[in-house]
């Protein structure tokens, strides 16, 4: 006779082994995410003194955070930078169509130079185009100078520092966006290019009608992580425009104030941690509501198949 219990024990073991199989990745989870969040939260309710120590002061950082002006423009020029940011997208996008199309030489060499800069260090990129937005003798405004032109100290005008930093966005990330819009499309079936083509449909209405539609689950994947990094930006600025003193002498400085950038002046700079932990959990709140909204809205747009 077979024991009635004996399925039920073997599920409940299947249950402990699965759980016993997780607990290592969620225990870290826990220690080195979760708990630093709530820790956060919680010194977002207090204030710090020179040496330490805290008390709790309820909702007076964030009163005090509403109606600060700084804060206003950090969140504008963090957004701006976001949305501007995302015209990277379309850009990684038609060159992943390009480095798709079969017969084409030399296709491991592009991908290559393409994803070179999202394996340097974020520092050296900043570094190099320092050196290249330099108004005295940087690259661009030596070139420039060759056909009459007289190029502005990019980061220092603040007409241009924003846009300045938004291209080095573009060109550090495009090439990781490439790579995986580029294994997005070599998954489409190749039996709907041979139909459309049959069809008499060209290139381009097929890149149109086929290849967007098909990677716009890719799209949407990209988004997310492209929004989520550009709104945590900070160490492109730190390095370009520096902290504290020799920050705020940039004539550009409210042009290039992030949000975290703003934050780690008020955590490590002026040692008010209390008022850097209610900045840093506003952003925290605005990342999830931009992160949601995004798959609220992609419903309009991202075909599965």
């Amino acid at each position: 006779m077979s024991d009635g219990g004996g399925p039920a024990r073997g599920s409940r073991a299947e249950a402990l082994w699965g759980y016993a199989f997780i607990a290592p990745t969620g225990l870290g989870l826990a220690i080195f995410y979760l708990w630093p969040v709530l820790q956060t939260a919680y010194f977002s309710f207090t204030e710090w003194g020179p040496f330490g120590g805290h008390t709790w002061t309820g909702l007076a950082n964030y009163t005090r955070l509403l109606g600060d002006p700084e804060v206003g423009r950090a969140v504008l020029n963090t957004l701006t930078y976001t949305a501007l940011g995302l015209l990277g997208i379309p850009v990684a996008i038609v060159f992943a169509a390009l480095l798709n199309r079969p017969g084409l030489r030399g296709v491991s060499l592009y991908r290559t130079a393409f994803f070179l800069p999202v394996v340097t260090m974020p520092v050296a990129v900043a570094m190099l185009w320092r050196w290249l937005y330099n108004g005295d003798y940087g690259l661009i405004n030596q070139v420039l100078a060759v056909v009459g032109i007289d190029g502005p100290n990019w980061i220092a005008d603040p007409a241009t520092a924003l846009y300045a930093l938004v291209v080095v966005g573009i060109w550090s990330s495009v090439g990781y966006n490439l790579i995986i819009f580029l294994a997005g499309m070599q998954a489409i079936p190749k039996e709907l290019y041979e139909a459309a083509s049959m069809d008499g449909a060209g290139r381009v209405r097929q890149f149109f009608r086929i290849t967007l539609p098909m990677v716009s689950p890719t799209a949407f994947f990209v988004s997310i992580v492209s929004v989520i990094g550009s709104l945590q930006l900070f160490d492109l600025v730190f390095v370009m425009t520096g902290s504290g003193k020799a920050a705020r002498a940039n004539p550009a400085y409210t042009r290039l104030q992030t949000v975290v950038q703003l934050f780690y002046e008020r955590a490590f700079v002026t040692n008010d941690r209390g008022y850097a932990a209610a900045v840093v959990i506003a952003l925290l709140v605005l990342i999830a509501v931009l992160t949601v909204l995004q798959f609220r809205l992609q419903r309009r747009w991202v075909h599965y198949v």
